[in-house]
């Protein structure tokens, strides 16, 4: 059971909730925190002054007061004209992680809510209701307000309760309006109040859940690309100098002195590192605990910002007291959009360098004394292309992920009449990322599949040597999965087999 209450969230709660269905419950603080903030709104609405979002409108319009009895409509208002996002639907786990950081912002008790809100999305996330989401849309600012919006027309009414007005949702594997969903979960449509709307839509929310789910991803590539590299050092007879401890304590980066103590880990007891005699190798085996240890630095900058967006106040205003409400820009996704660009290009140098080992292992003049292209012989050379194009494969992945991580968070365009004038782009971000983690997944599953070819065919030659236990047990799961074929094979789907594997996390 994950507890929400504003504070605590982790990006490990959000996979637990996002993709293993963990029920969620507020604590019995949250609950008090909820409590008392709608209290204090409710008393601001006894004072006869303007309060950005509770009694005027909203960007541009934000010095048109709106009288109190309209409040309900002015946030309806806000949720239906808002819901106008573009492209495909966000995947059911990245609406989740959106839903459960909504209602964890929420709980932290200085949007105004109604304690129903989030005992609404609780309810939702525990009974499998998934809104539809469309993944384009969204500025980062002030939040993700289109996507989140179309996450609010499933749970929100009015007077009217149209369906085609409730967007649509998935529920126990079937699409149907959110009104239907909601009814066929049992789950009461709420009629929004004062400031409701905005409390809903307003926030990097949806940037920041795809941050939460990147970083455990990320995490988790990082480990794997340690073992790649480390089966692809013992396949070309590399040399362990270049992963002495210390060498790497004298420069003091942890991430590259863990990425060294993973290596020396993985291919302790190796008879085929240091075999070919060489004093040292090539970048991308030389320098990759400087690489791929840089990547695990950043991510540890990066989840330290997620962590703190996921337990974050976010909507405007804020209410601190019966009498103190304070408009700022919290909503703002910078740093969301700046950590995933850094995110982004941590990931995709990490396939970057995986690319180059992947050439490496083929290239006849560069792997010491392996076949052309790891074909089976030399005399099935030509007849055979043996690995050539699942290179290609990595390196036209590696050159999209370059294109990918190029900086979202520097490009801005202002809205609302220029009321909006600095914008984050952060969602778009987090979306880049989002790929560039699933094109390294591939380029590192060609790798490891790649490196466990070229394994067999270095102990063909000196069969009397052994592998680092940790590299054969990764080299069998591999065997094990998908056998050595000698000739030309439909590679794809063996290397999907690979790629499947460590989506199943088969190489921590």
């Amino acid at each position: 059971m994950v507890q929400i209450d504003g504070y605590h969230l982790t990006s490990a709660d959000v996979i637990r909730v996002a993709r293993e269905f963990e029920p969620v419950q507020i604590s019995e603080e949250g609950k008090r925190q909820v409590c008392e903030s709608r209290r204090r709104l409710e008393n601001l609405l006894k004072i006869d002054r303007a309060v950005y979002g509770i009694n005027t409108g909203f960007g541009i319009f934000a010095d048109q007061m709106i009288p109190n009895r309209a409040s309900a409509r002015l946030s309806r208002n806000l949720i239906l004209s808002h819901s106008v996002g573009a492209g495909e639907p966000l995947p059911d786990e990245v609406v989740r992680a959106a839903m459960l950081v909504r209602a964890n912002t929420l709980a932290k008790g200085f949007s105004g809510v109604r304690l129903e809100i989030v005992e609404t999305l609780v309810n939702m996330l525990n009974s499998g209701v998934t809104p539809v989401v469309p993944s384009q849309g969204s500025l980062g600012s002030s939040g993700d307000l289109c996507p989140l919006s179309h996450l609010a027309l499933v749970f929100t009414t009015d007077d009217a309760d149209r369906e085609e007005d409730s967007g649509q949702a998935w529920y126990q594997g079937k699409l149907m309006s959110g009104k239907a969903a909601m009814q066929a979960a049992g789950i009461e449509r709420l009629v929004l109040g004062a400031k409701e709307g905005l409390a809903l839509n307003n926030g990097a929310t949806v940037s920041a859940a795809l941050a939460a789910l990147a970083v455990e991803d990320a995490d988790y590539l990082l480990k794997v690309g340690d073992v790649s590299l480390s089966m692809s050092l013992e396949a070309v007879l590399g040399c362990s100098a270049a992963f002495d401890e210390r060498l790497h304590a004298v420069r003091g980066h942890t991430g590259q002195m863990a990425v060294a103590e993973r290596v020396r880990s993985l291919t302790k007891g190796s008879h085929l590192v240091d075999a070919s005699g060489r004093i040292q190798d090539a970048y991308s085996l030389r320098c990759a605990p400087q690489v791929q240890g840089a990547a695990r630095d950043t991510l540890e900058f990066v989840q330290k910002v997620v962590e703190r967006e996921i337990n974050a106040a976010t909507d405007n205003p804020l209410i601190f007291s019966d009498e103190e409400v304070l408009s700022g820009g919290n909503f703002h996704g910078e740093p969301v959009g700046m950590a995933m660009d850094y995110l982004g290009v941590a990931i995709s140098e990490l396939a970057s360098i995986s690319e180059r080992r992947i050439f490496r292992l083929t290239d006849s003049k560069l792997n010491y004394g392996l076949p052309p292209m790891l074909v089976d012989n030399i005399e099935a050379a030509g007849l055979n292309s043996g690995m050539m194009i699942p290179q290609y494969t990595a390196a036209s992945l590696v050159l999209e992920n370059q294109t990918l991580a190029s900086p979202d968070s520097v490009h801005s365009l202002p809205t609302s009449a220029e009321q909006e004038d600095h914008n984050a782009n952060s969602m778009t971000a987090a979306r880049h990322t989002r790929l560039i983690l699933q094109n390294t997944t591939h380029v590192l599953a060609i790798e490891l599949y790649t490196a466990a070819r070229a394994l067999d065919l270095r102990l063909r030659q000196i069969p009397e040597r052994r592998l680092g236990q940790g590299t054969y047990a990764a080299y069998r799961k591999i065997r094990q999965e998908v056998p050595y074929q000698p000739g030309d094979a439909w590679w794809g789907p063996e290397i999907d087999r690979v790629k499947q594997m460590i989506i199943k996390r088969d190489f921590e």
